[in-house]
């Protein structure tokens, strides 16, 4: 994947989302046609980085000292390392992702952040991302560590063998790991979901909505920590977060989980 303004860029589209600054005319022109039938997708993006948030809290506390953080766009406020190290100040956390863009902001914000490596890599084939040198450097994988998929397996089509990629990722976690996990969900609002699709036909990635329940199977292997999979809102909301969709959590779109490996 190159570098082009001209097509719209999903990570760039959901830095516009967030709030954030780094976008092109083209993502801005593609996400305001999503937010004209489903507004709620800006508050949803807020939402799901919040749960971000509060996973990377809980895995901390549990006693995950190390993160892989697959597909993780472009750098903003309350990232994986600087909630991990309020618990462990010295967790170590590999960001991976395709995108060149991406790529650059992220190695340009933690040049000089240690215990903290950048990997360009690919979801769709996670055993270059477990045999990545940088990855093998800092990972370990016979103790336990903290896979994040998070906003990331709604890209990934059926024909790339979901549960395959889950699978190869599951087989090199020790027990004791955990898997992250959120997607979006097609039972939320499947009026909005053919503008949503379409839009993504065109961008960086196509995105794949899926059923509650076919997300559900994509957590096999996995065993979901209380309360389960669940809307963003309502996976351990603290008293300090400030959590859109409370009153209605199937407005937030997408479902979340976290999986333990027994």
């Amino acid at each position: 994947m190159g570098f082009d303004p001209n097509t719209p860029n999903v990570a760039r589209l959901y830095d516009y989302y967030l709030g954030g600054k780094d976008h092109f005319p083209a993502d801005r022109e593609a996400a305001e046609r999503i937010l004209k039938v489903a507004p709620e997708v800006r508050a949803a993006a807020r939402a799901n980085r919040a749960f971000l948030g509060r996973a990377v809290r809980f895995l901390a506390e549990s006693g995950v000292t190390q993160f892989l953080d697959i597909g993780t766009g472009l750098p903003t406020q309350g990232n994986v390392h600087e909630i991990a190290r309020q618990v462990t100040p010295d967790a170590k956390v590999v960001y991976v992702d395709r995108d060149p863009v991406v790529l650059v902001h992220a190695r340009a914000l933690l040049s000089d952040t240690g215990h903290t490596v950048v990997v360009g890599g690919d979801l769709r084939k996670p055993q270059d991302i477990l045999e990545h040198p940088d990855v093998r450097a800092s990972i370990d994988f016979d103790r336990p560590v903290g896979v994040l998929l998070v906003a990331i397996m709604h890209f990934i089509a059926e024909s790339d063998d979901p549960e395959g990629i889950l699978r190869t990722l599951r087989e090199a976690m020790a027990p004791g790991s955990y898997l992250v996990m959120s997607h979006g969900c097609s039972d939320a609002r499947p009026d909005a979901v053919s503008t949503g699709v379409q839009v993504y036909q065109n961008a960086t990635a196509a995105l794949t909505l899926r059923t509650r329940a076919r997300i559900r199977e994509l957590f096999d292997g996995f065993e979901l920590v209380e309360p389960g999979m669940v809307w963003l809102p309502e996976w351990r909301p603290g008293q300090a977060d400030v959590i859109d969709f409370m009153d209605k959590p199937e407005s937030s779109l997408i479902q979340c989980g976290i999986g333990k490996k027994l």
